[in-house]
């Protein structure tokens, strides 16, 4: 498998950094996430922890953007507080970025590394969920 890389949205990942060092605090919101939607706009968000899971920054800016009606995005990053830097999606994140939009690029790596690939790279040979939609159409 060949990944191809995309260009680099520092202005996301600026978003996504001034988020995180302006709005987590404490143990309840470590990582906030920033994407650009199909319109331009950048949305952000940050995660909620909880011992039960609680939800991902990249899970909350889903439900953030369609709130705002942005029900298209092309880029996310997730970055972390404390100077942590970008947060590759956890799994469950992959797999549910993947099912939501399928075309989206993800912003990865550190410094001189930092790269954005397709979710689909993240998540090589997945299922996706959303195909049992494609025959009620």
């Amino acid at each position: 498998m060949t990944t191809q890389t995309h260009h680099v949205d520092h202005e996301l990942i600026q978003a996504a950094a001034h988020v995180a060092r302006t709005r987590c605090r404490g143990d309840n919101h470590t990582v906030a996430a920033a994407a650009r939607a199909q319109d331009g706009r950048i949305i952000t968000a940050v995660n909620a922890y909880h011992f039960t899971g609680g939800p991902c920054a990249e899970l909350v800016l889903i439900g953030t953007a369609a709130a705002q009606g942005a029900y298209e995005l092309n880029t996310i990053v997730a970055v972390g507080d404390r100077d942590r830097g970008i947060v590759p999606p956890c799994g469950r994140c992959r797999q549910v970025l993947l099912d939501y939009f399928p075309d989206l690029k993800v912003i990865v790596g550190n410094d001189d590394r930092t790269r954005t690939v397709l979710i689909t790279d993240l998540l090589p040979e997945s299922y996706v969920w959303a195909d049992h939609q494609l025959d009620a159409e």
